[in-house]
């Protein structure tokens, strides 16, 4: 994020003049528990040295003036519910905005620009970066007092009531809580967290991008959501945190199939993130593997959120002796995350291009990963 703050802090001035602040929050990879923090259950993310940075200066307005320099478009916009600006990229800001006021933050007008480097639609969570940017920086300049667990509800809400996606806590949690060289893994019932280091000896982290965009607004992520509820009522639980394989079975004939395999993956998934923890405390990357490989094959036939062009990246790694895989973020497209042996890295790179773009016509992205801080003031 470092090369985005002399153009973003540059294009301020020049379009609103001086006295701005700088604001910084990363996007996120997770290296298992995926769809399992709307479930109330756990997650192991990380923050990543790719995200948003945004100039911000109060204007004592009652308005916004707002310029993406990735969109190169303005928006202004009030701080009333109806004042909802037209451009769903600025539904961000403005859900921030509103949900921060919502809370009893005193939020005034304020000028701003911003810019981002988290790839778009690689299932990295740019718009948790956005939305924990502007929370943790309207926080600080109006003097709100919230804590960051706190803003990352904020983020989570923002998504809810204003861009259509019933997301859970993870994206906005680890783009707050953050901490370069470090896993946190977190209960998303609870909130309790526990930083875990994370610097594998040996292997490298690398992210291959699909190139296929994702959608996750409307009906693919939240009839999913839908399916889950419908299961934790079904077993008289308010989520299905803590529910069991044995239970699930007895009230198969209750639900539909579909909502059966849905409940299936993410009560396995929850174990899967706890033996993960472990094996990482053990130094044991072999299993780690395994159960990377077990959430992508999940993710694709139970949960089915997966694309082919992902099964293809998780068939090439296993075919390559990577020691783990799987597909990252809500589905439908993005990146798979790899967990992948110094000696094997460059085949690897090569054989997955070679054979992803004599598939597809395309060749898919690579992004190494460096785990990274979570908001704050640069």
């Amino acid at each position: 994020m470092l090369t985005l703050q002399a153009p973003v802090s540059q294009t301020f001035t020049a379009r609103y003049g001086e006295g701005a602040t700088l604001f910084a929050s990363p996007g996120r990879i997770n290296l298992i528990g995926e769809h399992t923090d709307y479930n109330g259950g756990f997650v192991f993310p990380g923050a990543v040295d790719k995200g948003i940075v945004a100039a911000i200066r109060p204007n004592d307005t009652a308005r916004v003036r707002l310029y993406s320099i990735d969109m190169d478009e303005e928006v202004i916009f009030g701080l009333e519910e109806a004042d909802k600006p037209t451009p769903s990229w600025a539904h961000y800001i403005f859900g921030v905005c509103r949900e921060t006021i919502k809370r009893g933050g005193q939020v005034g007008g304020f000028d701003a620009v911003f810019a981002g480097n988290v790839p778009l639609g690689a299932g990295m969570s740019s718009s948790a970066a956005l939305e924990s940017t502007f929370a943790f920086a309207l926080n600080e300049l109006f003097g709100c007092g919230f804590d960051r667990a706190e803003l990352a509800r904020i983020g989570q809400s923002t998504e809810h009531n204003y861009c259509g996606v019933k997301c859970g806590i993870m994206d906005q949690f680890a783009s707050v809580f953050g901490k370069q060289g470090c896993l946190v893994r977190l209960d998303c019932r609870s909130m309790e967290h526990a930083y875990f280091p994370f610097d594998p000896q040996g292997y490298r982290l690398v992210l291959i991008n699909s190139c296929v965009k994702h959608q996750l607004t409307g009906s693919p992520y939240n009839d999913r959501r839908l399916s889950c509820e419908r299961v934790a009522q079904a077993l008289g639980r308010e989520l299905l945190r803590g529910a069991t394989l044995e239970e699930l079975e007895a009230i198969r004939s209750q639900i539909s199939e579909e909502d059966y395999r849905r409940a299936r993956y993410v009560i396995g998934e929850e174990q899967r993130v706890l033996g993960v923890c472990e094996a990482l405390e053990q130094g044991d990357y072999a299993r780690v593997g395994r159960l990377m490989y077990e959430t992508h094959w999940g993710l694709s036939r139970d949960y089915e959120v997966s694309c082919e062009e992902l099964d293809l990246l998780a068939e090439i790694a296993e075919q390559c002796g990577v020691t783990g895989s799987r597909m990252m973020g809500g589905g439908f497209g993005g990146c798979t995350i790899n967990l992948v042996k110094e000696e094997l890295y460059e085949p690897f790179i090569a054989t997955a291009k070679q054979q992803f773009e004599a598939r597809y016509g395309i060749t898919p992205l690579v992004y190494e990963v460096v785990i990274s801080d979570g908001a704050r003031r640069l």
